[in-house]
């Protein structure tokens, strides 16, 4: 059962027994002690303990892009959920499959409906107040859509709050005129129910916003600019040539996010830059899309960093994957969904079990299907029955 019998615990503890996995990508028999949410190296003196016996103690997922929260919010066209309702059930499903920081993709579109203005400043207004109720560290990565110039000013305020949001460029309008001129409707009609319009609509909807194209590339120094000034981790979407890749790199967008080519990916890697595919690519056994196979990027090595996408689970099943197929190593499979997805997002306090970092840690019964146990967020224990 996911959450059957999950119990919470925050205080002083020790993972006792367990394979832990170490910066340098070796499991070794070691003990983890955990107080004031952080990974110290004497353990409390009044403490609790945990067996790890047989486990691999890790440290704890992190999702640099996962939009599953939208199905939360609105499970169909026109229904909403409460968000308090919606997010916390989001925040046990992170947990339950080891996930302790999460980015929520949340697009900011010209769109109606799910993915409008409007909604995002519903959740920007909402989140603040409820991650303190959250187990998870909830966090943003602003996926905006570069026709969506009245968000700018928005967005804008959104670079001021702490945590810092990150952000993403995203330019699905020019892509829904190549979909219409290919026929390819299917997604269209997704789309188009999802902003609550017939496809009619949606397209000419597209079709008015589309004739903002000559004062997209300002807007996108703008924004550039903006966040750059902010700190904000900037992070390219679908590029296409790598001598795309290099014009956002002048820009400041320094993570490459689902590349649609393998040169894409190669060039950015090889500019020390970090590559982020999606983890159901991977135990799918390639895209839904028909783009490039994360497992391919993997084994090629211009694959550096997993993403939820759309579905929770994919990330802690794409390691195991990985790790069962003879791709990566369990160090090495671990370190695109933990430790470099933490570099990416600049979170040097997070994606290794050392001390002084946040308590972020997860236990996994490895010895046949992987099997969560336990998942510790800053220090606060969820134990998953049997």
């Amino acid at each position: 059962m996911l959450f059957g019998k999950a119990s919470r615990t925050m205080t002083a503890l020790s993972l006792t027994g367990g394979r832990m996995l170490t910066s340098e990508g070796d499991l070794e028999l070691a003990d983890v002690h955990v107080a004031d949410g952080r990974i110290v190296e004497v353990p409390a003196a009044v403490g609790e303990r945990i067996d790890c016996r047989g486990h691999c103690v890790l440290p704890a997922i992190v999702d640099v892009h996962g939009d599953a929260f939208e199905l939360e919010l609105h499970p169909r066209p026109g229904v909403d959920i409460p968000f308090p309702v919606a997010m916390g059930s989001v925040d046990r499903q992170l947990l339950a499959n080891g996930i302790a920081t999460a980015f929520h993709g949340l697009t900011v579109s010209w769109e109606p409906g799910a993915r409008s203005l409007d909604a995002g400043r519903r959740f920007m207004d909402a989140l603040p107040a409820l991650r303190r109720r959250l187990m998870a560290d909830h966090r943003v990565q602003l996926r905006w859509e570069t026709f969506a110039h009245d968000a700018i000013d928005d967005i804008a305020g959104w670079l001021t709050r702490h945590p810092t949001p990150a952000i993403a460029f995203n330019d699905h309008t020019k892509l829904t005129m190549e979909m219409v001129r290919a026929g390819t409707q299917k997604k269209l009609d997704t789309w188009a129910k999802r902003a609550g319009l017939t496809l009619d609509q949606y397209l000419a909807e597209a079709a008015i916003v589309g004739r903002r194209a000559p004062a997209v590339p300002d807007k996108i120094r703008e924004m550039a600019a903006l966040a750059s000034e902010r700190g904000a981790v900037m992070l390219s979407h679908d590029e296409r040539s790598a001598a795309e890749r290099a014009a956002n790199r002048g820009l400041g967008l320094r993570v490459c996010e689902f590349p649609l080519a393998r040169d894409v990916a190669a060039d950015a890697v090889a500019n020390g830059e970090q590559v982020v595919m999606g983890a159901p690519n991977v135990i799918r056994g390639g895209s839904h899309t028909g783009a490039m196979s994360a497992e391919d990027a993997i084994r090629d090595g211009v694959c550096t960093v997993l993403a939820s996408d759309y579905y929770y689970p994919s990330l802690l099943h794409a390691a195991e994957g990985l790790v069962g197929r003879g791709v990566r190593s369990l160090g090495d499979a671990w370190n695109l969904i933990s430790r470099n997805p933490a570099a990416a997002m600049g979170l040097d306090d997070r994606g290794a079990i050392e001390v002084g970092r946040r308590a972020d840690v997860v236990v996994i019964d490895c010895s046949g299907p992987w099997r969560l146990v336990h998942t510790i967020a800053g220090g606060t224990l969820v134990s998953f029955g049997r």
